[in-house]
């Protein structure tokens, strides 16, 4: 271990005795701290438990009160409807109201307003003498007189303020337990007092509901007179239902002021501390009150307690315990601290050499030293920097002038400039070194291998501008170098950017998954670099999108003949983890300058013919025309009109017609959308149609067709049926079946009545899916139509798997069936494969005479075409069923 040359430091009382009296200090006030903090925080837990639970109990009364008012009103309105009907016979007199009640007939009419209530007292009726006439519960009934009850008097006196009274008396039928009783007072229409109607509800009722409520054990709940009579209680005291608590705290210090409260008292019947809060009900002379003990409420503030004082108590013993080793540890830190800082130099990763303003080593660490494979009997302190370097000269790490380097460091740092240097060491490691001069003078050598760092950044700096799959260069490094070799083009050349679109790679990673397409993408990588020739390059621009830069054009042939050898690289089958896959692309070319000399413009008409030669079926390449970005801008502005036009409502609904070839008669109509333009006037469908599916508006239209023609098919005869035409896009939304089902029944109209048109592609892409959901349609009652049948990749299998109500026949099969050598005989067997699967077939575009008679007699079942009615609008096709019922059935 190297010396480092510092001078020791010495044993100061100042140096020891300032910093521990400091240290101790902090530790005190520290751990008293720690003791208040801990005082507070028990008392602001115990206030905010003790809060809580009021909150909780105030929440408890508010309900319960809620509930009676309720619930007490309900027993309450039975008393009312029978004083109600007894005044209806218009009593004057207490004989005739005796006379009236009394009859069995009353107490079957007293049974029946009771029933359903089996845990609440019945309904009693006495007499202006106090004796009971009926009952709801008794018959025949016991001699029974309430005459002395407070509230019988009151009301005779006539004292009673109001017509029903709440008391808590022992019964006198059979029990004789406590039961608040609920007494209507009767009186005739002159205001005469012929007798009372009286409900009892026991304590046990009230205290079965309180229970429910407890929100702990130490939970009371307790329902008082506004006189202070207690009605019962939660936990029940026998003894203590019916005593007055009119003085105690509560009514006086909490009912006193308002119906509500809550407060903190010591029981007046169990005798311990409780939290009280009481409610009045609102429209009975009634309160409830729920305590609970604040022992219970405090259990878990304790548990807290204990845990806080145990914290704090280990804190303080942690705390002194640190002190003590602190204080012991800093006695000794001195005399350790030269060791300390040796052991700490010679052990950093970086080299370090600490120069004097003389140039003279103070300090060199070991590090410094195995770093360049030095002596370390030639470096240590006390050496000067030119012997240092002179040093690593000879031994092979330094090959520069010693006297001009240590000059030129020795220049900079004495003007207090850092400086930073990378160099060599044996091996091919990288070295960074850097001198930091020190205000007292001298400098500060440290000496970094940043070898690994280097690397590091370089594989760094290739991600940012290579592709981690196919280790060709990215969209970045792409543009990066377009845009320098768009600067350099020789006079009399051209250059070609080659945008290239894997096609159907979708389906290859849908099929055999993402690892077979990564492989596919890299095997494809591979190919295109070795088309390249000179100063091309390739790169990946994300997804299965590729890209070539070919220099040196001079005709479109070079371009012709790289696209060649491109189409040859990609169409040969590649193996991939087992699994042989072909594929094929479309290329788009844009050339600079002819094209575009700026950046963007040049990827941008590359895009463009890109998509130009997907739109051509793809497997192609198409050079960049003008018109494409036309194009594109007037296909661009007309989804911004279509946009608007839904926003608008600007489209329209027309319905054409489809008519027997057996009868004449109309048997539906074909809903087909029109759009018409304010300045283009009528757009055609072909031309908006294939928008909106691309853009997703198919959807929102579809939907509106659907809803719109299904209400105009209800004002139809209900023998003409409507057919709506459903486009792929739809069957992917997943929601076809539940939108057909809303309009359906928004309209009105009958699921048979319906008709949905799809064509094959519904069925190519994935057809197990999209039969499942022809299923789900067949279930509702819709009937299914197979639309263009022939005109696509039709396949005899989807009429096995599922059956089509209906087959249209396209009018490209019609055209030229009058022909000798027409297609009158294909017709003919799509019409007998139709009728041996129960299938109606409906001929689309008929225009002639001939073509309809031709058509009958092939056996076709319906046709439609402009022979008999072009689409028309709502209002028309109504004239024309109309028009078409008054005439003759035959046209021909």
């Amino acid at each position: 271990m190297m010396a480092t040359g510092n001078a020791s430091i010495k044993d100061k009382p100042a140096f020891r005795n300032g910093p521990i009296r400091w240290l101790i200090l902090g530790g005190v006030v520290l751990v008293a701290a720690i003791v208040v903090g801990t005082a507070m925080m028990v008392g602001v837990f115990r206030e905010r438990a003790l809060t809580r639970a009021e909150r909780e109990l105030e929440n408890t009364v508010l309900l319960l009160a809620r509930h009676f008012d309720q619930q007490i009103e309900d027993f309450v309105t039975v008393q009312k409807e029978i004083v109600a009907q007894i005044r209806m016979t218009g009593l004057s007199s207490p004989d005739t109201f005796r006379n009236l009640t009394s009859t069995a007939e009353m107490h079957e009419i007293l049974k029946a307003k009771v029933s359903g209530h089996s845990d609440i007292a019945g309904v009693n009726i006495f007499d202006s003498d106090g004796k009971l006439v009926n009952s709801s519960e008794h018959w025949p009934l016991p001699n029974i007189n309430i005459a002395d009850r407070d509230f019988f008097k009151a009301f005779k006196s006539g004292s009673a303020q109001t017509p029903i009274l709440i008391e808590l008396l022992r019964g006198r039928f059979a029990g004789g337990g406590w039961a608040t009783v609920i007494a209507h007072k009767v009186t005739a229409p002159n205001g005469r007092f012929l007798g009372v109607v009286t409900r009892a509800i026991t304590p046990a009722t009230f205290e079965k509901f309180f229970e429910s409520m407890a929100v702990s054990d130490g939970t009371a709940i307790s329902l008082y007179h506004s006189d202070g009579t207690l009605l019962a209680r939660y936990p029940h005291v026998e003894e203590m239902i019916g005593t007055k608590f009119g003085n105690g705290p509560v009514h006086l210090q909490i009912l006193a002021e308002s119906d509500h409260g809550t407060m903190r008292l010591t029981s007046p019947i169990d005798g311990m501390d409780r939290l009280a809060s009481v409610r009045a009900l609102s429209d009975f002379p009634i309160s409830i009150i729920a305590t609970t003990t604040v022992s219970a409420v405090l259990a878990d503030w304790r548990e807290q307690t204990r845990f806080l004082i145990a914290v704090a108590a280990l804190s303080v013993l942690l705390i002194s315990g640190l002190l003590f080793l602190v204080v012991r540890k800093l006695s000794q830190q001195h005399r350790l601290e030269k060791q300390r800082l040796d052991t700490a130099v010679n052990n950093i990763p970086q080299g370090l050499v600490v120069y004097d303003a003389s140039a003279h080593v103070t300090v060199c660490n070991q590090r410094y030293i195995e770093m360049f494979g030095l002596s370390p009997d030639v470096v240590k302190p006390g050496c000067t920097m030119q012997d240092l370097i002179a040093h690593r000269k000879e031994t092979g790490s330094f090959d520069g002038d010693v006297d001009e380097f240590c000059n030129s460091i020795i220049h900079d740092v004495s003007l207090g400039k850092m400086t930073h240097q990378v160099t060599e060491a044996p091996g091919g490691r990288a070295i960074l070194i850097i001198n930091q001069p020190l205000e007292a003078g001298g400098w500060v050598a440290t000496i970094e291998d940043v070898t690994e760092r280097k690397q590091a950044e370089e594989r760094i700096t290739h991600l940012a501008h290579y592709d981690p799959l196919t280790d060709l260069p990215n969209r970045a490094l792409f543009h990066e170098r377009l845009k320098h070799e768009l600067t350099r083009i020789p006079h009399g050349e051209q250059l070609a950017v080659l945008y290239i679109d894997i096609d159907e790679f979708k389906s290859v990673n849908d099929t055999l998954g993402h690892l077979i397409g990564d492989e596919l993408l890299k095997s494809v990588a591979e190919n295109l670099s070795g088309c390249i020739r000179g100063d091309d390059f390739v790169a990946r621009l994300g997804g299965d999108e590729f890209a070539v830069v070919q220099t040196a054009v001079k005709t479109e042939d070079d371009v012709v003949g790289l696209a060649t050898r491109i189409f040859s690289a990609i169409r040969t089958p590649y193996e991939c983890l087992g699994h042989q896959v072909t594929t094929d692309a479309s290329i788009g070319v844009a050339l600079a300058p002819q094209h575009g000399a700026d950046l963007h413009q040049i990827l941008k008409n590359a895009d463009l013919a890109m998509y130009a030669a997907k739109s051509a079926g793809r497997r192609t390449y198409r050079f960049f025309q003008p018109d494409m970005d036309a194009q594109v801008t007037a296909r661009r502005l007309l989804e911004l009109d279509l946009r608007q036009a839904i926003i608008d409502g600007a489209l329209e609904v027309y319905y054409q017609p489809c008519l027997g070839l057996q009868d004449n008669k109309i048997t539906g109509c074909e809903a087909l959308l029109r759009w018409r333009h304010p300045e283009r006037g009528m757009v055609s469908p072909a031309e908006f149609i294939p928008i909106a599916e691309e853009t997703g508006l198919i959807n929102q239209i579809g939907e509106w067709v659907l809803m719109t023609a299904c209400a105009e098919a209800t004002t139809w005869p209900d023998d003409i049926n409507l057919a709506v035409n459903v486009s792929p896009v739809q069957f992917k939304s997943g929601t076809l079946a539940l939108k057909i089902v809303s309009a359906l029944a928004e309209s009105g109209l009958a699921a048979n009545r319906l008709e949905l048109e799809i064509t094959e592609a519904v069925l190519i892409r994935d057809d197990e899916a999209a039969l499942a959901i022809l299923h789900q349609l067949r279930d509702i009652g819709v009937r299914i139509a197979l639309d263009d049948f022939g005109t696509g990749y039709s396949s005899l299998s989807y009429l096995q798997r599922f059956p089509f109500d209906k087959i249209k026949i396209d009018r490209c099969f019609i055209n030229d069936i009058e022909e000798p050598e027409g297609s009158s005989c294909i017709v003919q067997a799509v019409v007998n494969i139709a009728a041996a699967r129960d299938m109606t077939t409906t001929a689309e575009g008929v225009e002639t005479k001939q073509q309809q008679q031709l058509l009958r007699a092939l056996g076709c079942s319906e046709m439609q075409g402009y022979l008999f009615s072009p689409a028309k609008p709502a209002a028309e096709i109504r004239q024309l069923f109309f028009s078409h019922a008054k005439k003759s059935p035959v046209i021909a």
